[in-house]
């Protein structure tokens, strides 16, 4: 019974050793102990997004759903009825078009560091997605790139060129 008790708990000593002596196993492009590094705008030349605009469509989308855009306050991602307003439109109109897909673009002011304002762009456009997607349209369909403060339609540092750039595009691309 004492040799049975032995080769027991060397079976156990053995089990828990393996547990200890787990392999992580390194994220190639990080190099060890760092975090990943910060969101960055895409490089529009990047071929990994292989997103091509279909300006026709676009202005198709536009003159059906009014608007391909949709504005936020300051620091905020949540949509408020107008944006509903429009993105129900946009949904409407990608429905009864299944062959384009869409980018959701989010964007933000100039304020604020470029990691927070890419963040805070995502938000935007997954807000837009999220609800386009409530609405029928599939995920396959839909794609979001988060641009932060890097491409603002309205240069200027006062409110109303900030309020043109707290803003998520729907892009038709193919």
């Amino acid at each position: 019974m004492r040799k049975t008790m032995t080769v027991a708990m060397a079976v156990v000593a053995l089990t828990m050793a393996g547990c200890q002596r787990r392999t992580i196993v390194q994220d190639p492009i990080l190099p060890p102990a760092q975090e990943a590094p910060p969101m960055v705008a895409p490089d529009p030349l990047d071929s990994e997004l292989d997103l091509v605009e279909l300006p026709a469509a676009q202005a198709a989308l536009i003159a059906q759903a009014g608007s391909d855009t949709v504005y936020f306050g300051t620091d905020e991602h949540m949509l408020d009825m107008a944006a509903r307003t429009t993105l129900a439109a946009q949904a409407r109109w990608l429905l009864a078009n299944p062959a384009v897909r869409a980018s959701i673009e989010g964007h933000a002011d100039e304020r604020g560091t470029r990691e927070y304002n890419l963040a805070l762009g995502e938000r935007r456009a997954n807000a837009a997605r999220d609800f386009l997607m409530a609405q029928g349209v599939p995920a396959h369909r839909l794609t979001v790139i988060s641009w932060g403060k890097e491409r603002p339609v309205a240069p200027g540092a006062y409110e109303a060129a900030w309020a043109q750039n707290r803003r998520a595009a729907t892009v038709i691309v193919r």
